[in-house]
């Protein structure tokens, strides 16, 4: 088994409260959800996960799934909470939630799953994504990456946040970035979803400017948003 190192940021917040976790997406880092901290650790105890060559996290040597990466996540989160935790987490954060979910509610109490979903493409589209990040960069990235993460007007509206986050992209280990991608590749929970028994909440939204949608839900038979 692969033990791929994750770091976890000091937790904030009152003594005493639930833990929640936060997981970003791939190619960003702990920066997407400066301006949730203030507000969630006014009522919980927070702590910002950084996946495995991303920000302060190790850059990984060897190949992990998405189910190890979640035996890491769920083994630093035991070391923090005194109790069952919560998370939250976007794209593969999102993944990862799904997964610890499935495979570790005795750690995780419910979870949020945020612009994600119980696949994220097949292994050949994520092999190619790591095979250009290896040859071109993470920077190579950057134009898609915005057009992909940004509604029309974020960048124009906020041009200092948009711009830090796009500059984290740039400063991603390669092949963190690489190795990342390769264990969302296989990744695919459609058909174990049912399985799940703690509370899911399930955020999603289109870039066209379309209404978010959300799912509240126990069993994620009917989470049909997950499951696409």
């Amino acid at each position: 088994m692969t033990v791929p190192e994750v770091t976890f940021t000091v937790p904030v917040g009152p003594e005493g409260r639930p833990l929640v976790v936060l997981g970003h997406s791939l190619g960003t880092g702990p920066l997407i959800w400066e301006r949730v901290v203030p507000v969630l650790a006014e009522h919980y105890r927070v702590t910002l996960l950084a996946l495995p060559g991303h920000d302060a996290a190790p850059v990984p040597s060897e190949p992990f799934s998405m189910e190890e990466l979640a035996a890491a996540v769920a083994r630093g989160t035991r070391d923090l909470a005194d109790g069952p935790a919560l998370y939250a987490g976007v794209s593969i954060g999102g993944a990862l939630g799904l997964t610890l979910a499935l495979h570790h509610p005795d750690v995780f109490a419910g979870a949020a799953i945020i612009a994600s979903a119980a696949s994220l493409g097949s292994a050949e589209h994520w092999e190619a994504r790591a095979a250009k990040v290896r040859e071109q960069s993470t920077s190579s990235l950057v134009i898609s990456s915005a057009q992909a993460w940004f509604a029309p007007d974020s960048i124009a509206n906020e041009p200092e946040m948009t711009g830090r986050i796009l500059r984290v992209l740039q400063g991603v280990s390669d092949e963190g970035y690489a190795r990342c991608a390769e264990a969302l590749g296989g990744y695919d929970l459609r058909s174990r979803l049912s399985e799940i028994r703690v509370p899911i909440l399930a955020m999603g939204a289109s870039s066209t400017g379309l209404p978010l949608r959300v799912v509240r839900t126990r069993s994620l038979r009917v989470c049909r948003m997950l499951a696409r």
